[in-house]
């Protein structure tokens, strides 16, 4: 089970999770993320992991997508600490789609444009 907290505050829109983030519950995450991220006025979003008890492959799949949308994980503990660390210095996955994408957008020259 999991509850999702949608938390708007002046600086950021902050989605806190508490429970097991896995099966059913990776679908809902992604439904109030979506709905969040569309009212979020330029705010950033951060996913407070702090409460999650346990991630399963798909849940991980989706925070690791999240990251690379702009969303910002907010973990504390030995284990959600070190599952954020895995997924900021290893995202996205060699050899998918997501990966080739973002080779290529840091392949891509910045232009320059002179006023």
């Amino acid at each position: 089970m999991l509850r999702i907290t949608v938390q708007p505050e002046q600086d950021r829109i902050r989605l806190k999770l508490e429970g097991d983030l896995a099966g059913i519950w990776v679908a809902e995450v992604e439904e109030s993320w979506r709905e969040a991220s569309s009212a979020c006025d330029d705010r950033p979003l951060y996913l407070d992991l702090t409460d999650v008890v346990r991630v399963d492959r798909a849940g991980r799949y989706l925070l690791g997508l999240l990251r690379c949308s702009g969303a910002h994980l907010v973990a504390s503990g030995i284990r959600m600490t070190e599952l954020v660390r895995c997924i900021e210095s290893r995202w996205p996955p060699a050899g998918t789609a997501i990966a080739a994408r973002a080779r290529r957008q840091r392949a891509i020259p910045e232009q320059r444009v002179d006023a």
